[in-house]
């Protein structure tokens, strides 16, 4: 009876100890800051980037899981889900929202809080989109990086036009379920390919099926090469894309360098790995006690040009010898 009775004693005092302690645990995790990062694609198709964010995190002596919180919210390219995911977020009381990698995502974030700090990550002019008052001074609960990818569209009819000197007709490609970005990209592409004396059709594209469809319809309108506009669904599509751009024979200019990796012809664009670095630093500096209003928007200005030449040469492009010497990296 006395050793039972010990032994419920002991019982109970170890029990207590525990009971103590998980409220210890349970505000030391509390204690920590969260980052909600709101994202409109998948882990999968966004591991450099991430790391990359990671890395600028750390920059600022924040590391994840040691003394900061990551709360993830993915998309996966279905861009209607962004507010809930947002407004998930704000429920969740994160101390800080970044929201990329593009337009809409920064969008969502915006009508889902004024009051928690935004660092966004996008291609678009944050001005123009109206996420900030002016460039240097953001105003409000938001500032960010920009690569001003969708400014580079432009430069990518350029290089198309230069890559097939004789082309009258381009396509780009934009995807409706992203109609922010899609319309501003489509009216500035508009408008440089009239500068330059080319016919320019927009094709749509939001699921792999379309793809077909599209690459079937560049046959029809005789276009002589294709752009492929700076969008977190194409990107998830890199391998897709390479493969009917060569089987299409279609000489094709995406924004990302993942492109040209998996088989593609040409990528010319912004960094992803450097924005994403340049966004964690930005986090990490506001979880310090700098202001969002006080911190002015980042322009990345790592601009990269990357050609496949066994991919050109499958094409049956001779690429100008003036275009590989301003490659920043040739595949061969």
């Amino acid at each position: 009876m006395q050793f039972d009775h010990l032994k419920r004693r002991e019982f109970i005092t170890l029990l207590g100890s525990a009971a103590a302690a998980w409220p210890l645990a349970a505000r030391a995790q509390q204690s920590m800051p969260v980052i909600g990062f709101l994202n409109s694609s998948s882990p999968d198709h966004q591991v450099d980037r991430t790391q990359a964010f990671r890395q600028g995190l750390s920059e600022t002596g924040h590391v994840e899981g040691r003394n900061v919180v990551v709360e993830y919210r993915w998309a996966e390219n279905q861009f209607d889900r962004l507010p809930e995911l947002a407004n998930d977020l704000v429920r969740r009381q994160v101390t800080v929202i970044v929201a990329g990698y593009n337009l809409a995502a920064a969008r969502a974030a915006k009508a889902a809080t004024t009051t928690i700090p935004i660092v966004f990550e996008t291609g678009a002019d944050p001005v123009q989109a109206g996420l900030v008052a002016s460039l240097n001074r953001p105003g409000g609960n938001l500032t960010g990086v920009i690569n001003l990818s969708n400014e580079l569209v432009p430069k990518h009819l350029e290089l198309a036009r230069e890559l097939v000197p004789a082309a009258n007709v381009i396509a780009l490609l934009v995807n409706p379920t992203n109609p922010a970005a899609a319309e501003i990209i489509s009216r500035d592409a508009r408008a440089a390919a009239q500068s330059i004396g080319l016919q320019l059709h927009v094709l749509h594209a939001s699921t792999e099926r379309d793809f077909e469809t599209a690459f079937a319809d560049l046959r029809h309108l005789r276009a002589a090469a294709l752009v492929t506009s700076p969008d977190t669904f194409f990107a998830s599509r890199d391998r897709r894309l390479a493969a009917l751009a060569l089987r299409h024979a279609m000489p094709t200019i995406s924004p990302f360098r993942a492109y040209p990796v998996a088989g593609g012809l040409m990528s010319y664009g912004g960094s992803v790995t450097d924005q994403g670095r340049l966004a964690g630093v930005y986090t990490g500096r506001i979880l310090k006690g700098e202001k969002p209003a006080d911190l002015p928007v980042f322009q990345a200005t790592k601009v990269e040009l990357i050609i496949n030449l066994k991919t050109a040469k499958a094409l049956g492009l001779d690429v100008p010898p003036t275009l590989l010497a301003r490659a920043d990296e040739v595949i061969e």
